[in-house]
Protein backbone atom coordinates (compact mmCIF):
# COMPACT_ATOMS: atom_id res chain seq x y z
CA UNK A 1 0.00 0.00 0.00
CA UNK A 2 0.96 3.27 -0.82
CA UNK A 3 0.88 6.85 1.53
CA UNK A 4 -0.78 9.46 0.17
CA UNK A 5 -1.22 13.05 0.06
CA UNK A 6 -2.34 14.78 3.21
CA UNK A 7 -3.12 18.12 0.34
CA UNK A 8 -5.45 15.51 -1.83
CA UNK A 9 -7.16 13.94 0.82
CA UNK A 10 -8.20 17.55 2.05
CA UNK A 11 -8.95 18.93 -1.54
CA UNK A 12 -12.44 16.66 -1.28
CA UNK A 13 -13.32 16.39 2.20
CA UNK A 14 -12.18 19.65 4.15
CA UNK A 15 -15.33 20.27 5.68
CA UNK A 16 -15.80 16.74 6.50
CA UNK A 17 -12.60 16.67 8.75
CA UNK A 18 -13.18 20.28 10.26
CA UNK A 19 -16.52 18.90 11.46
CA UNK A 20 -15.03 15.71 12.63
CA UNK A 21 -12.67 18.05 15.39
CA UNK A 22 -15.87 18.84 16.92
CA UNK A 23 -17.75 16.80 19.63
CA UNK A 24 -21.55 16.56 19.67
CA UNK A 25 -23.00 19.32 21.68
CA UNK A 26 -25.89 18.79 23.88
CA UNK A 27 -29.14 19.82 22.79
CA UNK A 28 -29.70 23.57 22.74
CA UNK A 29 -26.07 24.58 23.12
CA UNK A 30 -23.57 25.71 20.56
CA UNK A 31 -20.34 23.31 20.13
CA UNK A 32 -16.89 25.33 21.31
CA UNK A 33 -13.94 25.00 19.05
CA UNK A 34 -11.05 22.75 20.19
CA UNK A 35 -8.11 24.39 21.84
CA UNK A 36 -5.48 23.17 19.71
CA UNK A 37 -2.13 22.43 22.18
CA UNK A 38 0.58 20.31 22.26
CA UNK A 39 0.18 16.75 24.05
CA UNK A 40 -1.22 14.18 21.73
CA UNK A 41 1.63 12.24 21.12
CA UNK A 42 0.77 8.71 22.53
CA UNK A 43 2.66 8.04 25.78
CA UNK A 44 3.16 4.31 25.32
CA UNK A 45 1.89 3.83 21.49
CA UNK A 46 5.13 4.39 19.28
CA UNK A 47 4.64 7.03 16.95
CA UNK A 48 6.33 8.75 13.75
CA UNK A 49 9.17 11.24 14.59
CA UNK A 50 7.40 13.88 12.52
CA UNK A 51 5.69 13.92 9.26
CA UNK A 52 3.73 10.66 8.19
CA UNK A 53 3.46 6.69 8.74
CA UNK A 54 1.10 4.32 7.21
CA UNK A 55 1.70 0.68 6.73
CA UNK A 56 4.06 -1.01 9.33
CA UNK A 57 6.52 -3.75 7.73
CA UNK A 58 7.08 -7.04 9.50
CA UNK A 59 9.61 -6.36 12.23
CA UNK A 60 12.48 -8.37 11.67
CA UNK A 61 14.94 -9.68 14.24
CA UNK A 62 18.24 -9.28 13.50
CA UNK A 63 21.76 -9.33 15.55
CA UNK A 64 19.28 -9.56 19.10
CA UNK A 65 16.92 -6.61 18.02
CA UNK A 66 13.62 -6.32 15.84
CA UNK A 67 14.24 -4.22 13.28
CA UNK A 68 10.56 -2.21 12.38
CA UNK A 69 10.60 -0.60 8.79
CA UNK A 70 7.18 1.12 8.25
CA UNK A 71 5.83 3.43 5.48
CA UNK A 72 7.30 6.64 5.79
CA UNK A 73 6.62 10.38 4.16
CA UNK A 74 9.06 12.96 4.78
CA UNK A 75 7.55 15.30 1.91
CA UNK A 76 4.04 14.89 3.82
CA UNK A 77 3.47 18.27 5.54
CA UNK A 78 4.45 19.85 2.01
CA UNK A 79 1.57 18.19 0.24
CA UNK A 80 3.13 15.53 -2.04
CA UNK A 81 3.14 11.93 -2.18
CA UNK A 82 5.59 9.06 -1.83
CA UNK A 83 6.56 7.08 0.91
CA UNK A 84 10.00 5.29 1.86
CA UNK A 85 10.65 2.74 4.71
CA UNK A 86 11.84 4.33 7.58
CA UNK A 87 13.40 1.85 10.38
CA UNK A 88 13.19 2.05 14.11
CA UNK A 89 14.37 -0.69 16.50
CA UNK A 90 13.84 -2.18 19.51
CA UNK A 91 14.80 -5.10 21.94
CA UNK A 92 10.91 -5.42 23.71
CA UNK A 93 8.98 -3.92 20.85
CA UNK A 94 7.77 -1.54 23.66
CA UNK A 95 10.69 1.19 23.61
CA UNK A 96 12.02 1.95 19.77
CA UNK A 97 15.26 3.85 18.61
CA UNK A 98 14.88 5.85 15.66
CA UNK A 99 16.98 5.09 12.97
CA UNK A 100 16.47 7.02 10.08
CA UNK A 101 15.35 6.03 6.33
CA UNK A 102 16.56 2.54 5.55
CA UNK A 103 14.95 2.33 2.06
CA UNK A 104 14.77 5.58 0.37
CA UNK A 105 11.97 6.86 -2.07
CA UNK A 106 12.78 8.16 -5.43
CA UNK A 107 16.46 6.55 -6.19
CA UNK A 108 15.57 4.99 -9.03
CA UNK A 109 13.01 5.38 -12.26
CA UNK A 110 10.41 3.29 -10.36
CA UNK A 111 9.46 6.22 -7.94
CA UNK A 112 8.81 5.36 -4.33
CA UNK A 113 8.60 2.76 -1.80
CA UNK A 114 5.47 0.49 -1.32
CA UNK A 115 4.60 -2.04 1.44
CA UNK A 116 6.40 -5.19 1.05
CA UNK A 117 8.70 -7.69 3.36
CA UNK A 118 12.52 -8.14 4.46
CA UNK A 119 14.05 -11.48 5.35
CA UNK A 120 17.56 -12.73 6.72
CA UNK A 121 19.25 -14.55 3.50
CA UNK A 122 21.22 -17.03 6.11
CA UNK A 123 21.86 -19.24 3.47
CA UNK A 124 22.99 -16.43 0.88
CA UNK A 125 20.10 -17.99 -1.93
CA UNK A 126 20.24 -14.42 -3.59
CA UNK A 127 24.01 -14.35 -3.59
CA UNK A 128 24.35 -11.01 -1.96
CA UNK A 129 26.39 -13.20 1.04
CA UNK A 130 25.03 -15.10 4.15
CA UNK A 131 23.25 -12.76 6.48
CA UNK A 132 22.87 -10.14 3.75
CA UNK A 133 19.09 -8.54 4.58
CA UNK A 134 16.36 -9.03 1.39
CA UNK A 135 13.53 -6.61 1.29
CA UNK A 136 10.91 -7.13 -1.77
CA UNK A 137 8.65 -4.02 -1.85
CA UNK A 138 6.22 -2.63 -4.28
CA UNK A 139 6.42 -0.22 -6.62
CA UNK A 140 4.96 1.52 -10.03
CA UNK A 141 7.06 2.77 -12.19
CA UNK A 142 6.18 5.43 -14.26
CA UNK A 143 3.98 7.18 -11.42
CA UNK A 144 0.36 6.65 -10.84
CA UNK A 145 -0.52 3.42 -8.92
CA UNK A 146 -1.75 1.53 -12.22
CA UNK A 147 1.20 -0.61 -12.94
CA UNK A 148 2.11 -2.27 -9.55
CA UNK A 149 5.33 -4.70 -9.72
CA UNK A 150 7.55 -5.84 -6.66
CA UNK A 151 11.41 -5.20 -6.82
CA UNK A 152 14.24 -5.95 -4.63
CA UNK A 153 16.22 -4.14 -2.33
CA UNK A 154 19.57 -6.08 -0.56
CA UNK A 155 21.22 -4.66 3.01
CA UNK A 156 24.79 -5.72 4.06
CA UNK A 157 24.83 -3.67 6.68
CA UNK A 158 22.63 -5.78 9.03
CA UNK A 159 19.38 -3.82 7.71
CA UNK A 160 20.30 -0.44 7.91
CA UNK A 161 20.90 0.55 4.87
CA UNK A 162 19.58 -0.85 1.57
CA UNK A 163 20.41 -0.34 -2.22
CA UNK A 164 18.22 -1.51 -5.40
CA UNK A 165 19.30 -4.68 -6.95
CA UNK A 166 18.50 -3.05 -10.51
CA UNK A 167 16.10 -1.44 -11.52
CA UNK A 168 13.88 -4.17 -13.46
CA UNK A 169 11.07 -6.23 -11.20
CA UNK A 170 11.69 -9.48 -9.81
CA UNK A 171 7.82 -10.28 -10.73
CA UNK A 172 6.39 -7.89 -13.16
CA UNK A 173 2.78 -7.20 -13.58
CA UNK A 174 0.97 -9.19 -15.22
CA UNK A 175 -1.80 -7.28 -16.72
CA UNK A 176 -3.65 -6.17 -13.09
CA UNK A 177 -4.77 -2.96 -11.21
CA UNK A 178 -4.01 -4.47 -7.98
CA UNK A 179 -0.75 -6.55 -7.65
CA UNK A 180 0.97 -5.33 -4.74
CA UNK A 181 2.47 -6.13 -1.02
CA UNK A 182 4.68 -9.01 -1.43
CA UNK A 183 4.55 -11.41 2.23
CA UNK A 184 7.67 -13.70 1.54
CA UNK A 185 8.23 -16.43 3.95
CA UNK A 186 10.81 -19.56 4.23
CA UNK A 187 9.28 -22.58 3.11
CA UNK A 188 12.19 -25.21 5.06
CA UNK A 189 10.21 -27.93 4.48
CA UNK A 190 10.30 -27.34 0.58
CA UNK A 191 13.72 -25.71 0.67
CA UNK A 192 12.20 -22.78 -1.13
CA UNK A 193 11.23 -19.34 -0.74
CA UNK A 194 7.44 -18.44 -0.86
CA UNK A 195 5.62 -15.62 -1.62
CA UNK A 196 1.47 -14.03 -1.08
CA UNK A 197 0.83 -11.37 -2.75
CA UNK A 198 -2.40 -9.00 -2.96
CA UNK A 199 -4.35 -9.23 -6.10
CA UNK A 200 -7.16 -7.23 -5.88
CA UNK A 201 -9.68 -10.32 -4.80
CA UNK A 202 -7.28 -13.10 -4.61
CA UNK A 203 -3.95 -13.65 -2.75
CA UNK A 204 -1.43 -15.33 -5.30
CA UNK A 205 1.33 -17.52 -3.83
CA UNK A 206 4.62 -17.54 -5.84
CA UNK A 207 8.06 -19.37 -5.01
CA UNK A 208 11.25 -19.31 -5.75
CA UNK A 209 14.95 -20.37 -4.91
CA UNK A 210 17.15 -17.29 -4.90
CA UNK A 211 14.41 -14.45 -4.32
CA UNK A 212 14.86 -13.35 -7.71
CA UNK A 213 13.01 -15.13 -10.26
CA UNK A 214 9.36 -15.75 -9.01
CA UNK A 215 6.80 -18.71 -10.01
CA UNK A 216 2.97 -18.84 -9.44
CA UNK A 217 1.49 -21.57 -7.84
CA UNK A 218 -1.85 -20.78 -7.28
CA UNK A 219 -4.22 -18.48 -5.47
CA UNK A 220 -6.89 -18.11 -2.21
CA UNK A 221 -10.22 -16.01 -3.89
CA UNK A 222 -12.34 -14.17 -1.56
CA UNK A 223 -15.19 -11.81 -2.69
CA UNK A 224 -17.07 -9.60 -0.70
CA UNK A 225 -14.91 -7.88 1.75
CA UNK A 226 -13.34 -5.15 -0.91
CA UNK A 227 -9.74 -5.26 -2.13
CA UNK A 228 -7.80 -6.85 -0.31
CA UNK A 229 -4.18 -6.32 0.87
CA UNK A 230 -0.77 -6.86 3.25
CA UNK A 231 -1.76 -10.35 2.90
CA UNK A 232 -0.10 -12.76 5.62
CA UNK A 233 0.48 -16.27 6.27
CA UNK A 234 2.32 -18.26 8.82
CA UNK A 235 2.26 -21.70 10.87
CA UNK A 236 1.46 -21.92 14.62
CA UNK A 237 1.14 -24.22 16.96
CA UNK A 238 -2.63 -24.37 18.76
CA UNK A 239 -3.30 -25.04 22.46
CA UNK A 240 -4.19 -28.19 21.92
CA UNK A 241 -0.89 -29.28 19.82
CA UNK A 242 -2.15 -29.09 16.55
CA UNK A 243 0.45 -27.10 13.52
CA UNK A 244 -2.08 -24.81 11.40
CA UNK A 245 -1.78 -22.30 8.60
CA UNK A 246 -3.44 -18.99 8.93
CA UNK A 247 -3.62 -16.40 6.02
CA UNK A 248 -4.41 -13.12 6.71
CA UNK A 249 -5.13 -9.64 4.75
CA UNK A 250 -5.90 -6.02 5.72
CA UNK A 251 -9.69 -6.21 4.16
CA UNK A 252 -12.79 -4.05 4.58
CA UNK A 253 -15.94 -5.91 5.31
CA UNK A 254 -17.83 -2.79 6.19
CA UNK A 255 -20.09 -3.46 3.06
CA UNK A 256 -21.66 -6.45 4.96
CA UNK A 257 -21.51 -5.23 9.04
CA UNK A 258 -18.19 -6.90 9.71
CA UNK A 259 -14.86 -4.90 10.34
CA UNK A 260 -12.52 -3.14 8.09
CA UNK A 261 -8.99 -4.72 9.74
CA UNK A 262 -7.39 -8.02 9.36
CA UNK A 263 -9.22 -10.97 7.90
CA UNK A 264 -7.85 -14.59 8.66
CA UNK A 265 -8.23 -17.90 7.82
CA UNK A 266 -7.37 -21.21 9.53
CA UNK A 267 -6.39 -23.86 7.42
CA UNK A 268 -3.29 -25.61 5.72
CA UNK A 269 -0.71 -24.99 3.32
CA UNK A 270 0.76 -27.49 1.27
CA UNK A 271 3.58 -24.94 -0.53
CA UNK A 272 1.50 -24.12 -3.11
CA UNK A 273 -2.31 -23.66 -2.15
CA UNK A 274 -4.22 -22.31 0.67
CA UNK A 275 -7.20 -24.93 1.70
CA UNK A 276 -9.81 -23.00 4.39
CA UNK A 277 -11.34 -24.41 7.22
CA UNK A 278 -13.94 -22.10 6.36
CA UNK A 279 -14.54 -19.86 3.54
CA UNK A 280 -15.83 -16.77 6.33
CA UNK A 281 -13.13 -14.83 7.56
CA UNK A 282 -12.79 -14.29 11.14
CA UNK A 283 -11.19 -10.99 12.26
CA UNK A 284 -8.27 -10.18 14.53
CA UNK A 285 -9.65 -6.64 15.74
CA UNK A 286 -13.20 -5.69 15.70
CA UNK A 287 -12.73 -1.40 16.04
CA UNK A 288 -12.46 0.78 13.47
CA UNK A 289 -8.49 1.42 13.85
CA UNK A 290 -6.54 -1.18 13.12
CA UNK A 291 -5.18 -1.38 8.92
CA UNK A 292 -2.84 -2.80 7.27
CA UNK A 293 -1.56 -5.27 10.56
CA UNK A 294 0.93 -7.54 10.29
CA UNK A 295 2.19 -11.08 12.20
CA UNK A 296 5.95 -11.87 12.89
CA UNK A 297 7.62 -14.47 15.27
CA UNK A 298 8.19 -13.77 18.78
CA UNK A 299 12.33 -14.93 19.63
CA UNK A 300 13.63 -15.70 23.15
CA UNK A 301 16.41 -14.17 24.01
CA UNK A 302 18.45 -16.36 22.34
CA UNK A 303 16.82 -15.86 18.88
CA UNK A 304 14.92 -19.18 19.54
CA UNK A 305 11.13 -19.01 17.69
CA UNK A 306 8.19 -19.55 19.97
CA UNK A 307 6.09 -21.95 17.61
CA UNK A 308 2.88 -21.05 19.64
CA UNK A 309 3.01 -17.53 20.25
CA UNK A 310 3.37 -15.03 17.48
CA UNK A 311 3.45 -10.80 17.64
CA UNK A 312 0.83 -8.45 15.59
CA UNK A 313 0.65 -4.60 15.25
CA UNK A 314 -1.10 -2.36 13.29
CA UNK A 315 -1.60 1.51 12.00
CA UNK A 316 -4.02 2.92 14.18
CA UNK A 317 -6.02 4.46 11.44
CA UNK A 318 -8.25 3.98 8.47
CA UNK A 319 -8.16 5.44 4.97
CA UNK A 320 -12.09 6.89 5.64
CA UNK A 321 -10.89 9.80 7.70
CA UNK A 322 -6.66 9.09 7.31
CA UNK A 323 -5.69 12.87 7.60
CA UNK A 324 -7.95 13.89 9.94
CA UNK A 325 -6.35 14.28 13.29
CA UNK A 326 -5.00 17.58 16.01
CA UNK A 327 -1.76 15.79 15.91
CA UNK A 328 -0.65 17.11 12.77
CA UNK A 329 -0.94 20.75 13.69
CA UNK A 330 -0.29 20.36 17.71
CA UNK A 331 2.81 17.95 17.35
CA UNK A 332 3.62 18.09 13.34
CA UNK A 333 3.08 14.08 13.14
CA UNK A 334 0.29 11.97 11.76
CA UNK A 335 0.94 8.19 12.62
CA UNK A 336 0.54 6.15 15.16
CA UNK A 337 0.07 2.10 16.03
CA UNK A 338 -0.98 -0.14 18.35
CA UNK A 339 0.63 -2.16 21.13
CA UNK A 340 2.38 -4.81 19.98
CA UNK A 341 -0.07 -7.90 20.56
CA UNK A 342 0.95 -11.45 21.36
CA UNK A 343 -1.21 -13.54 19.80
CA UNK A 344 -2.10 -17.51 20.15
CA UNK A 345 -4.35 -20.02 18.37
CA UNK A 346 -7.33 -20.92 20.58
CA UNK A 347 -9.39 -24.76 19.79
CA UNK A 348 -13.03 -23.41 19.92
CA UNK A 349 -15.90 -25.64 21.56
CA UNK A 350 -17.38 -25.70 18.10
CA UNK A 351 -14.12 -27.52 17.05
CA UNK A 352 -12.39 -24.94 14.99
CA UNK A 353 -9.91 -22.42 15.97
CA UNK A 354 -9.22 -18.24 16.70
CA UNK A 355 -6.79 -16.46 17.16
CA UNK A 356 -6.92 -15.19 20.51
CA UNK A 357 -4.12 -11.47 21.67
CA UNK A 358 -3.17 -9.83 24.37
CA UNK A 359 -0.93 -6.91 25.11
CA UNK A 360 2.75 -7.79 24.50
CA UNK A 361 3.98 -8.97 28.34
CA UNK A 362 6.91 -6.86 28.20
CA UNK A 363 4.52 -3.48 28.74
CA UNK A 364 4.84 -4.90 32.59
CA UNK A 365 8.76 -3.61 32.82
CA UNK A 366 7.28 0.07 32.10
CA UNK A 367 4.72 0.42 35.04
CA UNK A 368 5.33 3.18 36.76
CA UNK A 369 2.23 3.28 39.03
CA UNK A 370 -0.69 0.78 40.23
CA UNK A 371 -3.65 1.80 41.78
CA UNK A 372 -5.72 -1.31 43.06
CA UNK A 373 -9.36 -0.57 42.93
CA UNK A 374 -10.28 -3.86 44.57
CA UNK A 375 -14.00 -5.05 43.79
CA UNK A 376 -16.49 -2.16 43.35
CA UNK A 377 -20.63 -2.32 43.27
CA UNK A 378 -22.35 -0.38 40.91
CA UNK A 379 -26.08 0.55 40.02
CA UNK A 380 -26.03 2.95 37.81
CA UNK A 381 -23.13 5.60 37.32
CA UNK A 382 -20.18 5.53 39.94
CA UNK A 383 -17.50 8.08 39.09
CA UNK A 384 -14.11 7.16 40.00
CA UNK A 385 -11.51 9.33 41.54
CA UNK A 386 -8.59 8.25 39.28
CA UNK A 387 -7.84 10.72 36.62
CA UNK A 388 -5.46 10.32 33.84
CA UNK A 389 -5.31 10.27 29.69
CA UNK A 390 -2.61 7.29 29.43
CA UNK A 391 -3.31 4.18 31.20
CA UNK A 392 -4.49 -0.25 31.37
CA UNK A 393 -7.58 -0.44 32.98
CA UNK A 394 -8.58 -4.34 33.46
CA UNK A 395 -11.62 -5.47 35.70
CA UNK A 396 -14.05 -8.42 35.72
CA UNK A 397 -17.53 -7.48 35.21
CA UNK A 398 -19.92 -9.94 36.68
CA UNK A 399 -24.17 -9.38 37.31
CA UNK A 400 -27.20 -11.22 38.07
CA UNK A 401 -29.37 -9.60 35.88
CA UNK A 402 -28.48 -6.50 33.68
CA UNK A 403 -29.07 -5.41 29.67
CA UNK A 404 -25.14 -3.88 29.95
CA UNK A 405 -22.89 -2.66 31.98
CA UNK A 406 -19.24 -0.62 31.22
CA UNK A 407 -16.78 1.89 31.56
CA UNK A 408 -16.85 5.70 31.08
CA UNK A 409 -13.57 6.63 29.41
CA UNK A 410 -11.65 10.28 28.88
CA UNK A 411 -14.94 11.71 30.69
CA UNK A 412 -15.11 15.66 30.51
CA UNK A 413 -15.61 17.13 34.32
CA UNK A 414 -19.31 18.21 33.15
CA UNK A 415 -19.89 14.24 32.06
CA UNK A 416 -21.00 15.27 28.95
CA UNK A 417 -17.90 14.09 26.39
CA UNK A 418 -16.87 9.99 27.36
CA UNK A 419 -15.82 6.92 25.22
CA UNK A 420 -18.17 3.85 26.41
CA UNK A 421 -16.53 0.30 26.76
CA UNK A 422 -18.32 -2.62 27.58
CA UNK A 423 -21.55 -5.16 27.23
CA UNK A 424 -25.03 -4.46 25.80
CA UNK A 425 -27.38 -7.53 25.58
CA UNK A 426 -25.93 -9.91 23.16
CA UNK A 427 -22.38 -7.70 22.16
CA UNK A 428 -19.42 -5.98 23.25
CA UNK A 429 -19.16 -2.73 22.10
CA UNK A 430 -16.81 0.29 21.85
CA UNK A 431 -18.34 3.61 21.24
CA UNK A 432 -16.53 7.10 20.18
CA UNK A 433 -19.63 8.75 18.94
CA UNK A 434 -19.80 10.83 22.93
CA UNK A 435 -15.81 12.51 22.22
CA UNK A 436 -13.80 14.14 19.38
CA UNK A 437 -12.64 11.58 16.84
CA UNK A 438 -12.32 11.54 12.93
CA UNK A 439 -15.35 10.21 11.74
CA UNK A 440 -17.19 12.87 10.44
CA UNK A 441 -19.82 10.98 8.49
CA UNK A 442 -21.00 9.47 11.66
CA UNK A 443 -21.20 5.81 10.85
CA UNK A 444 -18.34 4.57 12.29
CA UNK A 445 -19.05 5.72 15.88
CA UNK A 446 -19.50 2.35 17.62
CA UNK A 447 -17.90 -1.03 16.69
CA UNK A 448 -19.35 -4.47 17.90
CA UNK A 449 -18.73 -8.05 18.58
CA UNK A 450 -20.33 -11.34 19.52
CA UNK A 451 -21.22 -11.24 23.49
CA UNK A 452 -22.98 -14.40 25.81
CA UNK A 453 -25.07 -11.88 27.93
CA UNK A 454 -26.27 -15.46 30.19
CA UNK A 455 -22.45 -16.33 30.79
CA UNK A 456 -22.79 -13.53 33.88
CA UNK A 457 -19.55 -11.80 33.81
CA UNK A 458 -16.96 -10.68 30.95
CA UNK A 459 -13.01 -9.77 31.55
CA UNK A 460 -11.95 -6.31 30.03
CA UNK A 461 -8.51 -5.14 29.14
CA UNK A 462 -8.72 -1.55 27.88
CA UNK A 463 -5.55 0.17 27.50
CA UNK A 464 -6.30 4.28 26.71
CA UNK A 465 -3.76 6.59 25.37
CA UNK A 466 -3.85 9.94 24.09
CA UNK A 467 -5.78 9.65 20.52
CA UNK A 468 -6.35 5.79 21.39
CA UNK A 469 -8.76 3.29 22.71
CA UNK A 470 -8.21 -0.80 22.44
CA UNK A 471 -10.19 -2.82 23.96
CA UNK A 472 -9.27 -6.59 24.47
CA UNK A 473 -12.68 -8.44 25.61
CA UNK A 474 -12.77 -12.46 27.58
CA UNK A 475 -8.82 -12.76 27.47
CA UNK A 476 -8.47 -11.20 23.93
CA UNK A 477 -11.11 -13.64 22.01
CA UNK A 478 -12.22 -10.75 20.83
CA UNK A 479 -10.32 -6.75 20.19
CA UNK A 480 -11.56 -3.38 19.56
CA UNK A 481 -8.89 -0.66 18.72
CA UNK A 482 -10.18 2.65 17.59
CA UNK A 483 -8.80 6.21 17.11
CA UNK A 484 -10.30 9.62 19.33
CA UNK A 485 -9.43 13.08 19.85
CA UNK A 486 -10.22 13.59 23.56
CA UNK A 487 -9.41 17.23 24.80
CA UNK A 488 -6.57 16.33 27.37
CA UNK A 489 -9.00 18.13 30.07
CA UNK A 490 -11.37 14.86 29.93
CA UNK A 491 -9.19 12.56 32.00
CA UNK A 492 -12.16 11.20 34.23
CA UNK A 493 -13.30 7.97 34.73
CA UNK A 494 -16.51 6.20 35.66
CA UNK A 495 -18.12 2.79 35.78
CA UNK A 496 -21.77 1.82 34.79
CA UNK A 497 -24.51 -0.80 34.48
CA UNK A 498 -27.80 -0.59 32.97
CA UNK A 499 -31.24 -1.94 33.87
CA UNK A 500 -29.44 -3.97 36.64
CA UNK A 501 -26.25 -3.96 39.35
CA UNK A 502 -22.69 -5.20 38.27
CA UNK A 503 -19.92 -6.19 40.32
CA UNK A 504 -16.61 -4.72 39.17
CA UNK A 505 -14.40 -6.71 40.26
CA UNK A 506 -9.99 -6.61 40.86
CA UNK A 507 -10.04 -3.22 39.08
CA UNK A 508 -6.70 -2.39 38.52
CA UNK A 509 -5.08 0.33 36.61
CA UNK A 510 -2.07 0.81 35.55
CA UNK A 511 0.31 3.76 34.26
CA UNK A 512 3.32 3.49 32.40
CA UNK A 513 7.00 5.32 31.55
CA UNK A 514 8.00 4.72 28.12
Amino acid sequence: MRGLSRRALFATSAAGAGAALLPAAPAGARPKAPRVCAGYRAGYHFTVPDQWKNDPQRPVWIDGEYHYYYLYNADYLAGEVGTAWRLATSADLVSFTDRGIAVPKDTTVNGDVWSGSAVVDTRNTAGFGAGAVIALVTMSPGGGTDHQEQFLYYSTDGGRSFAPHGTDPVLANPGVADFRDPKVIRDDDRDRWVMALAERNKIGFYHSADLKSWTYTGGFVKDGIGVLECPDLFRITADDGTARWVLGASADGTGSGQPATYAYWTGSFDGSAFTADSADPQWLDHGWDWYAAVTFEKRGPDGAVDPATRYALGWLNNWAYAHTTPTIDADGFNGTDSVVREITLKKTPSGGYHLASRPITALDAYVSRTVRLGDLTVDGTRLLDHTGISYELTTEITWDRLTGAGVQLRRSPDGVRHIDAGIYGDYAFLNRRGTVNPDAGGSRQESHSPFDRSAGRVRLRILVDRTSVEMFVDDGRYVHSTSVFPYLVDNRLALFSVDGTAVFRNTVIREFAV
